[in-house]
């Protein structure tokens, strides 16, 4: 199978880059202070300001399916309920489990499908529209989506030139948090490439301290430090190649990325034990716990991480700290995720929730609650908590197509998306033995070639 939807091609990843936390961020600070930007559109710090018309929908009941849990399903919970007290509607979030498109297919047999869905990757929506689940969006909800975002995050919930998906969540997946306290007491300090990120961790194991937490359990979080690497190292051209499986994983390139990544996951008492135990809520939360001398130093991923950094009772820009991921090769690293909102029981009710999740309304509702980063163009920077958050926001923002989409997200869900299968098995297997990195790429280039057809 080959995907149609357009993968965004990047110009500027350095110059992001360079945006991205610009300065360290060391001197952040997580207070609710509004010094990030100018109001827009009726905007507000997390406020609701009004800036999109709903119909009322006094007796309609809808039911939105996604796969978030814990304080990320609270917090959308919180967005729909604005969208109730607007129109009247009564709205259900439904938990799904991943792989959703399977999730979808069991409820769409039995005769109750959502009639709305959170869709992780553009390769979920386009197996939504073949399989006949995905209504396109109403004149309404385009015409909102078109006002708030850039071409490029339009481009990527479309299929064969039709509109399905608003994105309503991104994540910048190019960012290293870390526990301060680790770090002074290491005299470690933040680095910019991948052999000072080594020369980092080797500072941090000899002050008594794991470098790496990673959450293996799900192999998502393998499939975005692989990705991070190969973007950085092998670059955007082949980066564009490989998620096409226009050229194969047993390319030599692959071969340099994994052997990079070995660095780390092969390095003696590098990575927390148990990683392949550890879901990613507690690669976040083990890293920020134990005082002076938690499990680990050091945790990869995205904005998100903030929600679990929360949990674990660390502060963002005080306890927690972050830098860009450094570069591997020429230039940093820039790679980007999302979930989009996609019609699969059309009706007006569904639309305006469409509608209303492409606005700054909910988005700004979302923001002010941290650990989420909207594409919206037109959510106002004081929307956001902390001033580390406002800072990722703006540059996500100000790329404007500048960006590479999560690799594994643009693939077959079959590859790329399924738990115990294909890219998230194959690297889960590479970080039990990372030595087997020729084994490595024959198993996923077998599963790749089943998934994509070619």
């Amino acid at each position: 199978m080959r995907r149609t939807s357009r993968i965004i091609r990047i110009r500027g990843a350095a110059a992001l880059a360079a945006g991205v936390l610009a300065v360290s961020l060391t001197a952040c600070g997580g207070g609710d202070d509004d010094s990030g930007g100018d109001e827009e559109k009726g905007g507000g710090t997390g406020g609701t300001g009004t800036t999109v018309t709903l119909p009322k929908l006094d007796g309609a009941s809808l039911e939105v399916a996604a796969v978030w849990t814990g304080a990320e399903q609270a917090n959308f919970k919180k967005v729909l309920a604005e969208f109730e007290k607007r129109t009247g509607a009564k709205v259900t979030f439904v938990p799904a489990q991943d792989p959703i498109i399977n999730f979808l297919g069991s409820k769409v047999a039995g005769g109750a499908p959502p009639d709305v869905a959170m869709l992780p990757q553009p390769g979920a929506i386009k197996q939504a529209v073949e399989k006949g689940w995905a209504k396109p969006l109403g004149a309404e909800a385009a015409k909102e989506l078109g006002e708030n975002y850039s071409q490029g995050w339009q481009d990527i919930g479309k299929v064969d030139g039709k509109q399905y998906g608003v994105y309503y969540k991104a994540a910048n997946k190019s960012l290293i948090w870390y526990n301060a306290q680790v770090f002074e007491n290491a005299g470690a300090a933040e680095p910019k490439t991948w052999d000072e990120l080594l020369t980092t961790a080797q500072m941090v194991y000899d002050s008594g301290v794991t470098p790496f937490s990673v959450g293996g359990a799900e192999g998502w979080t393998l499939t975005d430090w692989f990705e991070n690497v190969y973007l950085s190292q092998a670059g955007p051209e082949k980066y564009d190649q490989l998620a096409e499986h226009e050229i194969k994983w047993t390319d030599p390139s692959v071969k340099e990325a994994l052997t990079t990544l070995a660095e780390i996951w092969g390095k003696k008492d590098y990575v927390a034990s148990g990683a392949l135990g550890t879901d990613f809520p507690t690669s976040v939360t083990q890293t920020f716990t134990g005082g002076d001398q938690p499990k680990a130093g050091m945790v990869y991923e995205g904005d998100f991480a903030q929600v679990n950094i929360g949990e674990a009772k660390a502060k963002v820009g005080t306890d927690a700290k972050v830098f860009p991921f450094p570069a591997v090769g020429d230039t940093p690293p820039v790679v980007s995720g999302g979930d989009a909102a996609v019609i699969l029981e059309d009706s007006e009710a569904s639309q305006a929730l469409a509608t209303f999740l492409a606005s700054p309304d909910a988005a700004r509702i979302h923001a002010g609650l941290g650990g989420y980063l909207s594409p919206n163009k037109n959510v106002p920077d004081s929307a956001y908590p902390n001033e580390v958050q406002r800072k990722i926001a703006k540059a996500l923002v100000d790329s404007g197509d500048d960006f590479r989409f999560d690799m594994s997200d643009q693939a077959p869900q079959a590859f790329g998306g399924t738990p115990g299968k294909g890219e998230w098995k194959a690297l889960q297997d590479f970080l039990k033995n990372p030595k087997d990195i020729a084994g490595t790429q024959a198993k996923l280039e077998a599963d790749a070639a089943a998934a994509y057809g070619n």
